[in-house]
């Protein structure tokens, strides 16, 4: 424990105030590490200057559209995705303040990536209310047709029917393999890495807010390489002061804390709390020297920590239209 220190310092608040209000722009160092990066942060638009890329990347992090289409073949399953299914049948865009529903803001999505300029569509998880076959079949075909690469890694909604019987692990599995699996272009489904332009973005599912040790042997052996990382999850790892959302080794995580159980109705979260590994990921992510940033989904919000010189980004949600636009640019 003794290398996990959290900066608590006024600039790493004024990180977290502006990126929570989508204001400004701040630059920060990324702890005295230069196999690290310095970053800048403006809006939803996330700049990392570094010395591992030798043209501009660009990515763009997508979670939370919560697509909710279905057809005559969720019919069976209309018990257990009742609720998800009436919850964004239509929102406010976050930018225009129009009208819009999910499936828009995923077209906007694609759009953008019609220009050319990004590298990589990072889609890190609640893409889908329920597993919904006909939502899933739709993303993908449309995703077939991109030129830009991309990557998925689930979200706790994407495979969860809520109230059907088995633990979350269990149920996670069964709906990857029944539904989800076409969306890992044939990756392992809880953690993969991708090579982008001389940056290695590691996807890593905690959707149930544990960690198994296979995934953390994998991200274990991925920091001994050396090579710069990104960190993509849809759980944000927790960063003091946040809440209880913020759940990935969150020393409070617990059936003490789980609210959501009932209205989710899923099992309620163990009593003892969160397992030693997934406590060890935590630890030992925060801990990494050649890991860039964390990048996350789940609540909604947009915001930044900085823990031990590690910068974690949340994104809005894509419900709304948001998304979050990210640069690695070489340094100069």
């Amino acid at each position: 424990m003794k290398r996990r220190t959290f900066i608590q310092t006024s600039a790493a608040a004024s990180v977290a105030g502006l990126a929570s209000a989508g204001a400004g722009a701040l630059s920060t160092s990324a702890r005295e590490a230069t196999s690290r990066a310095s970053f800048a942060i403006d809006d939803n638009q996330v700049t990392f200057f570094t010395n591992v890329v030798t043209r501009p990347v660009h990515v763009m992090i997508v979670a939370d559209t919560h697509l909710f289409t279905d057809d005559e073949r969720g019919k069976p399953y209309q018990e257990f995705s009742g609720r998800m299914a009436k919850a964004y049948n239509s929102t406010t865009h976050v930018r225009s303040g129009k009208p819009t529903n999910p499936e828009e803001c995923f077209e906007e999505v694609l759009a953008r990536t019609q220009t050319g300029d990004i590298d990589l569509l990072a889609l890190v998880g609640d893409i889908f209310s329920f597993p919904s076959e006909a939502a899933i079949e739709w993303v993908t075909e449309r995703l077939a047709t991109l030129q830009t690469p991309w990557l998925y890694v689930a979200g706790n909604h994407d495979w969860h029917y809520e109230g059907m019987d088995g633990t979350l692990e269990e149920l996670r599995a069964e709906w990857i393999e029944r539904r989800l699996k076409p969306m890992y272009q044939g990756k392992h489904p809880l953690m993969a890495a991708y090579d982008i332009h001389g940056v290695r973005f590691l996807a890593i599912d905690n959707s149930h807010y544990e960690i198994l040790p296979e995934q953390l042997e994998f991200f274990r052996a991925e920091a001994g390489r050396g090579q710069p990382l990104v960190l993509l999850i849809h759980i944000p790892l927790f960063a003091p002061g946040r809440s209880i959302g913020f759940g990935c080794g969150n020393p409070e995580w617990s059936s003490a804390t789980d609210r959501n159980f009932e209205i989710e109705r899923r099992p309620k979260w163990p009593e003892a709390g969160h397992t030693q590994t997934t406590l060890d990921f935590h630890r030992e992510v925060f801990e990494a020297d050649n890991l860039m940033g964390i990048f996350a989904g789940h609540i909604h919000r947009q915001s930044v920590d900085v823990v031990n010189g590690i910068p974690q980004f949340v994104t809005n949600a894509n419900a709304v239209g948001a998304f979050m636009d990210i640069r690695f640019e070489p340094q100069v």
